[in-house]
């Protein structure tokens, strides 16, 4: 199996006001001549280090099961700036939804041969990293055709801003739950119950006509079941 590569790539955002170490897996095929899909996965490192992305995507790409794609992780720093930028309460989350849409996707069309196209670029995410993934897919469904949605925090922020969105029918959504995450403790210690929105989210999507794969799996919030489901989720979204 031909292995591709992984750089590390400083980029500063204007939006941000800071720069942001990118990790870029760019596959062992890549060449000009050929156009590819851009997978950018919020919770990057957790990605590509918990989630072994880089090399589930050389076994899928060599197999022919998945088109070809570049994926790029954007890492948080800590919990709170993963709050700061991920929750739509957070005071920087409209600017890191303008850095994902209008500096990283310029960037990478400029410096990879991709095919410019919302339904070649797809979001990914777990828990809050889900919830931004989401939220930037829909503000932006022309520049992100396809989101996959691990285990989203969702709440009223969430659900309202789904239900007030335009142009959702050209949107690809790819959702997990687990049936153990009625109870999970965050951070803070406190106690949140994932499941039930995450039902009214899927609801919501039926309703709008989203075109959704859902599925609640037997499981909690934790990478044991994010990293196995993450094959299917490719194929799904790329296959």
């Amino acid at each position: 199996m031909d292995k591709g590569t992984v750089e590390n790539i400083a980029f500063f955002s204007n939006a941000l006001n800071e720069e942001i170490e990118l990790l870029i897996y760019i596959p062992a095929n890549y060449s000009p001549l050929y156009e590819y899909n851009i997978l950018i996965a919020s919770d990057g490192k957790d990605y590509f280090q918990l989630g072994g992305i880089p090399r589930l995507a050389d076994q899928l790409i060599d197999d022919y099961i998945v088109e070809n794609m570049i994926i790029v992780g954007v890492p948080y720093k800590d919990y709170q700036d993963r709050k700061r930028k991920y929750m739509p309460t957070g005071d920087q989350f409209e600017a890191y939804m303008r850095f994902l849409a209008h500096e990283l996707v310029p960037y990478l069309d400029a410096e990879f041969s991709t095919s410019h196209m919302g339904g070649s670029r797809a979001l990914i995410g777990d828990s809050m990293a889900a919830t931004i993934s989401l939220m930037t897919a829909i503000h932006y469904p022309n520049i992100f055709g396809k989101a996959i949605l691990q285990s989203p925090f969702v709440d009223e922020h969430v659900l309202n801003a789904v239900r007030n969105a335009k142009n959702l029918d050209i949107l690809s959504v790819y959702h997990i739950i687990g049936l153990r995450e009625n109870e999970v403790i965050l951070k803070d210690k406190s106690v949140k119950d994932f499941l039930t929105p995450n039902r009214e989210l899927h609801q919501l999507f039926l309703t709008l006509g989203v075109d959704t794969f859902y599925e609640e799996f037997d499981g909690n919030h934790t990478w044991t079941y994010w990293k196995p489901d993450l094959k299917r989720a490719l194929t799904k979204i790329f296959g």
